[in-house]
């Protein structure tokens, strides 16, 4: 079986989530006898290979822009970096000539994933959609966010969103994925009879057992002799970084060991220089480190995970939360937000907390606490690592190549019958 997997993006220097989760599952399915090929943009020269390239997989880089006018240049890098809605000719044609495929997978919307829905109409393949980032199961203030960054210039590649028919993407999708319940339970109240499943991100938790810390001290050494406060993330609005400088202060004041950690790629330029100001406005510049983006399997930052007294996961929207099952793995317990991914795999005050934005005296009150007691939040962290291991990459992507097999079953009987059908008349 070969498997085409398509991606808006993938950037070592930004790499995040969904990037993860992609490179996990294709490390899943080439266990199970499944080559996956990867379409993605390319990416500026001189940039460093990705970790998919190095591990031997096939990946097609095509040339993709952002059909927009009247923007500036740092704006078009954002619609690059996050949620901006690509197209590409190049795909188009890669997918067409590229022999052998079994099926066609996109883990991207918008016009990327109408040239996938096209191509796989035209050769009578079965079309899988993944939404990793939330589709219906957005937070109000998130979705509108999201329509205003695209409001601005002259959007003139809505010509191809027809021409791709990227409106029809999950009604003419074989199989509809999300990593969430809520996200499939609305899924299925808006496309009735649509095969929908939940397919939950999967976690190497054998990579978590291997202690990495002096990899962490040597990376940063301000952590030594300190009560770590951990936020794993790209810094981007969503996921709500400035939030915790806010709160920041007042953590300050009551754990004068602590520091805050804010580990990810900055994909939102004007966001990043926000939380650069006010750090400089604060006065944080010695509580706070900024680490850089790094790969979810780097030394440095299991390190990190490990290293780490607390998890903070502020965001406004978090529709899985694969860095909650990398903390447990790595033996952190996770504060995080009541958002529909961490409400699912988080029982409050068993094996982690969770809290709401508009209550940060409960956010305080658990920081609290938990610097306090450390034995115990251990033992939250030891029944969160029982849950991890029930993700195993190999397990979940045996779930997947199950999904394949069926599809691609059905769509061969139904090209046989459409073809008896046309002989017949």
């Amino acid at each position: 079986m070969r498997v085409a997997h398509l991606l808006r993006k993938l950037d070592p220097a930004e790499w995040s989530g969904t990037e993860v989760a992609v490179q996990r599952l294709v490390q899943g399915l080439r266990h199970h006898n499944v080559e996956s090929v990867v379409f993605c943009p390319r990416l500026e020269s001189g940039s460093e290979p990705d970790a998919l390239a190095r591990s031997g997989f096939q990946v097609h880089r095509f040339r993709a822009f952002v059909p927009v006018l009247g923007i500036s240049q740092e704006q078009r890098r954002q619609l690059v970096a996050v949620g901006g809605n690509l197209m590409s000719l190049e795909l188009l044609r890669a997918l067409w000539r590229t022999r052998g495929l079994s099926l066609i997978h996109t883990h991207t919307l918008g016009r990327l994933g109408g040239i996938g829905l096209t191509v796989a109409r035209r050769r009578r393949l079965p079309f899988v959609v993944t939404i990793h980032g939330g589709a219906l199961d957005l937070p109000a203030k998130v979705g509108a966010a999201f329509r205003d960054a695209r409001k601005s210039g002259w959007e003139w590649g809505k010509l191809f969103g027809v021409l791709f028919q990227s409106h029809r993407l999950f009604k003419d999708a074989d199989a509809l994925l999300t990593c969430n319940p809520r996200e499939a339970d609305l899924l299925k109240e808006e496309f009735p009879g649509k095969r929908i499943a939940v397919q939950p991100h999967a976690v190497p938790v054998e990579i978590y057992g291997q202690d990495q810390r002096a990899a962490a001290r040597a990376a940063f050494p301000a952590i030594g002799n300190r009560q770590i406060l951990l936020s794993l993330g790209r810094l981007d609005p969503v996921k709500n970084q400035g939030w915790l400088l806010e709160q920041a202060p007042l953590i300050f004041k009551k754990h004068p060991r602590a520091l805050l950690v804010l580990a990810g790629p900055c994909t939102d330029e004007a966001y990043g220089k926000l939380l650069d100001e006010r750090l400089r406005q604060a006065g944080l510049q010695d509580r706070v480190l900024l680490t850089g983006g790094m790969a979810a399997h780097e030394p440095r930052l299991i390190g990190l995970l490990q290293s780490a007294d607390l998890l903070l996961l502020p965001s406004l929207s978090e529709t899985f939360g694969l860095v909650i099952l990398e903390a447990w793995a790595a033996g952190t317990t996770v504060l995080a937000t009541r958002t529909s991914g961490p409400a699912t795999l988080i029982e409050h005050g068993v094996n982690g907390w969770l809290f709401d934005l508009d209550r940060p005296q409960s956010f305080h009150e658990t920081v609290d606490w938990a610097l306090n007691n450390s034995a115990r939040v251990k033992e939250m962290a030891r029944r969160g690592a029982s849950i991890a291991a029930q993700y195993g990459i190999e397990s979940l992507a045996r779930r997947m190549k199950g999904l394949y097999a069926e599809l691609v079953e059905q769509k061969l009987c139904a090209t046989s019958s459409y073809a008896t059908t046309t002989q017949t008349h």
